[in-house]
């Protein structure tokens, strides 16, 4: 027991305190019939020697993107990560901060929050943004209870081209919400307006994704509108990575906007954790999730840093709190902010272009070989659907053994799209690294 500082003398003097002569008397009013009566069988204890070297064994049974080639993404995504960003999140200061509930303590961690806030408001044209989601999923239920206490509807209207965990977690949150969800299926890769418009009648909000899980570009202006026409709140899921070269959501008459900030900043980490936002006019401000870093003058008239709002559950009246979730990803949206200060407007549009370009010349490259792309009408920004000409997980699997992850496959979330896979290219990929799926993929 050499990293516990209890020694034995220790535990005697606080058993003698309680009145009680062993650990057994601690158990005594659980019967004996139901108590674990032998030993555990566990293996002999290791050395430190001994179990680094059996971690190291088991790490090195780990598989990552420096190792073999992935063109997987369906919401996670391998972006470049800046060395900045370890080093900014490393500092101790913030690697190992606590929620600020004390200003006079936490100026720090307030003031990168409140700079968090402002870049994610930039990037959607809103006004208002929290402290951080706990990931791209609930943020999307945490919008439907927001939409819910301002319009007082109770349907909630989300697309079939919206990312199926995202649209799955919604589904799960509707029962304790009060909400039913309706679905407005994708046609050719998209959503419709008209019929989005029909569905959104006595909706709280809609919801879809831009771009959307297929990689499509929707129609994002006349869903908005179709949206507002129908007195629901427009809610668009986004790429944080697309809004340097698409139009921010506020533009287009957006209510919310949310999303996965995993693409800006953080490394792909096995699918988690990463950080979620959520952005809005300032119509919503007091219905938020979370918390809200605001600036203001202390009393030497020296600019300081507050939580003016919060409506977590463990804040305020249970019954009036907008989240069930009582934590967010604050080290993790900081590296957000580290990367996307570092990027700065230019550089966010021309990793836009990069993965637009890339992601082109990837799918000439497979129309040469006689593949087809599912949605061969559609525009895309880094992701679009491919027919292998077989069962896409057949594919998956020949190409995993040649080192290449070749993509998602569709047929997973989506009747008849078996042999369908979603690819995903962004600015680290290279055209010999498109080359080679390529090549993995030629049947």
């Amino acid at each position: 027991m050499s990293y516990l500082s209890l020694t034995e003398r220790d535990c005697q003097e606080m058993l003698a305190a309680i009145g009680i002569s062993s650990v057994e008397e601690l158990f005594r009013d659980i019967p004996v019939g139901v108590r674990f009566a032998r030993e555990l069988d566990l293996e002999p204890p290791l050395s430190e020697q001994e179990l680094s070297r059996h971690l190291e064994e088991l790490a090195a049974q780990n598989v990552d993107t420096s190792k073999e080639l992935s063109f997987l993404g369906a919401g996670i995504y391998d972006h470049y990560v800046p060395a900045v960003v370890d080093t900014v999140l490393q500092r101790g200061e913030l690697l190992t901060a606590y929620t600020p509930y004390q200003p006079e303590m936490s100026q720090g961690v307030l003031q990168a929050i409140f700079e968090y806030q402002t870049v994610i408001c930039e990037l959607t044209g809103m006004d208002v943004s929290n402290a951080s989601g706990y990931d791209g999923t609930t943020v999307a239920a945490d919008a439907c209870y927001v939409a819910k206490h301002a319009t007082g509807r109770r349907k909630v209207v989300v697309t079939e081209a919206t990312s199926p965990q995202v649209r799955q977690v919604v589904k799960t949150y509707a029962p304790g919400f009060g909400l039913e969800i309706v679905e407005v299926p994708h046609r050719g890769g998209v959503t419709d307006p008209d019929e989005l418009r029909r569905a959104a009648t006595d909706a709280a909000c809609v919801i879809f994704q831009q771009p959307n899980f297929f990689g499509c570009l929707e129609a994002a202006p006349d869903l908005a509108e179709a949206a507002n026409d129908a007195g629901a709140i427009a809610v668009a899921h986004v790429d944080p990575i697309s809004l340097g070269v698409l139009e921010a959501p506020g533009a287009y008459g957006c209510g919310m906007a949310i999303g996965e900030g995993q693409s800006a900043g953080n490394y792909q980490s096995f699918a988690g954790p990463h950080y979620g936002f959520f952005a809005a006019r300032n119509d919503f401000i007091r219905r938020m999730p979370g918390r809200i870093v605001g600036e203001t003058l202390d009393a030497a008239g020296e600019r300081g840093y507050v939580l003016t709002l919060q409506t977590r559950e463990q804040h305020i009246r249970r019954e009036k709190a907008t989240s069930n979730i009582t934590t967010n990803q604050t080290l993790l949206a900081l590296g957000g902010l580290v990367h996307l200060s570092w990027l700065g407007p230019q550089g966010l549009l021309e990793v836009g272009e990069t993965c637009m370009s890339l992601a082109a010349y990837a799918q000439r490259r497979l129309i040469d070989v006689g593949l087809e792309l599912v949605f061969p009408e559609r525009a895309t920004f880094k992701e679009f659907a491919v027919r292998t000409g077989r069962s896409a997980q057949d594919a998956i699997r020949i190409a995993r053994e040649r080192g290449v992850h070749p993509g998602y496959a569709l047929g997973r979330d989506y009747q008849g799209l078996d042999d369908a896979l979603l690819v995903a290219v962004t600015e680290r990929r290279t055209p010999a690294d498109i080359d080679r799926l390529v090549e993995a993929l030629t049947p």
